[in-house]
């Protein structure tokens, strides 16, 4: 199963890891233009989740994780893909962009 953290909780996440945190944004090209997240202490890496078996090699299995997408469903079929190809520190932001722009940051775009 994967671990699942609210945005609000995100930040804590990010400093109890050893390693840089990779923030996996696996919505499609025009939602990322349309909303996203601020990097602050940690890279944000855009890979839509179609996209994802083919890139899989940009992403380090060793690093962090903590997926991304519109309300959380898709990021969390990328955080199930991604232990099954020998990630292990997986996350899953549950309620997306959508629940990151109620709790952190309302100048977000709601979409």
């Amino acid at each position: 199963m994967i671990p699942q953290i609210n945005p609000s909780q995100f930040q804590a996440w990010v400093a109890t890891q050893s390693a840089p945190v990779t923030l996996l944004d696996v919505r499609e090209g025009w939602e990322v233009q349309t909303a996203s997240v601020t990097a602050d202490g940690f890279v944000i890496k855009h890979i839509p989740m179609n996209d994802t078996p083919a890139r899989l090699a940009e992403l380090n299995a060793d690093s962090p994780i903590a997926c991304l997408c519109h309300h959380g469903a898709r990021s969390q079929r990328v955080a199930q893909f991604l232990l099954q190809n020998e990630f292990t520190n997986v996350i899953n932001i549950a309620g997306g962009i959508a629940a990151w722009a109620r709790q952190l940051d309302s100048r977000i775009a709601q979409y």
